[in-house]
């Protein structure tokens, strides 16, 4: 039932997918409760207190949900709809003979990215699987696909990353999802402390690849999407709450490109079990 409905969607035009996502993302947002709360005082914390914004940002989310399945589902079709002004950033990065580890936050069309750099050469994705098992088949189907290798997000996709950066190949992943407690650091994201993932840094270090954040920006009128690319300037830190710190600030680079596309209600600044106090907290 839900690949029928997933498979309907994606016949609808883009255009009408994000009209109605926006559309419903708008109503999600005037319903009181935790998730407006988030939004704007995430938002707010970057620099955006705005009400206007906020509502403009939960439309982007209805939009992201919606484009998914035809994304998912219609891969050549959205990749006629897509395109970046500054591909000489991985041209160049793929000349120095290295592999790439692409960091893709939470903003735009985090979905198009991995399938539009599959011209560059085959990459590799990591991802939780979805609580609810009987999504998995569908995802699954979805992400694995011709020159796209998804792997679970644990031990055995850590291992499956070490080897494709090895071979030279590129590797995914999302860099401002929480990760466990003792899995992180405390590094500053828009100047609040956000527990961050080392192992994007712990990888970058171990196999002297290239780091390069990406994102896909949802173009107006579903005229498609555009890819952004920003590379991570080097030698890298060899701490690792200094590049966690470093991994951040170029995230916040980047997010400050289109920021209403970004997730603003994930939330990013929670404190997972077993995670060591938040700085200042302590002393509050």
């Amino acid at each position: 039932m839900l690949l029928a409905l997933f498979r309907l969607l994606a016949l609808l035009p883009l255009p009408l997918l994000h009209g109605l996502g926006r559309l419903a993302g708008r109503l999600v947002y005037a319903w009181p409760g935790r998730y407006r709360k988030r939004l704007q005082a995430n938002a707010a914390q970057a620099g955006y207190p705005e009400r206007d914004f906020a509502r403009q940002a939960a439309a982007e989310t209805g939009a992201m949900v919606m484009e998914t399945p035809k994304v998912w589902l219609r891969r050549q079709a959205c990749l006629r709809l897509t395109h970046s002004d500054d591909d000489e950033v991985v041209r160049a990065a793929l000349a120095e003979g290295r592999g790439i580890l692409y960091l893709t936050p939470h903003l735009g069309c985090f979905e198009i990215t991995a399938r539009y750099l599959i011209q560059h050469g085959p990459i590799t994705v990591m991802y939780r699987p979805p609580r609810q098992e009987f999504l998995q088949p569908l995802m699954e189907q979805a992400r694995n696909t011709s020159g796209l290798k998804a792997v679970p997000a644990n031990m055995q996709g850590v291992r499956e990353f070490v080897r494709a950066l090895k071979r030279g190949e590129a590797v995914g992943m999302l860099p401002d999802q929480v990760p466990s407690g003792g899995e992180g650091v405390w590094a500053p994201f828009f100047d609040k402390q956000a527990y961050t993932m080392t192992l994007a840094g712990k990888l970058a270090l171990q196999t002297g690849v290239a780091v390069i954040l990406t994102a896909g920006e949802r173009l107006p009128g579903g005229k498609g999407w555009r890819i952004h690319y920003l590379r991570l300037p080097e030698p890298l830190e060899r701490d690792p709450q200094a590049l966690a710190a470093a991994i951040n600030r170029a995230m916040e680079t980047l997010i400050r490109r289109f920021p209403q596309q970004y997730l603003w209600s994930y939330n990013r600044y929670k404190i997972p079990p077993e995670a060591p106090p938040r700085p200042g907290d302590a002393a509050a």
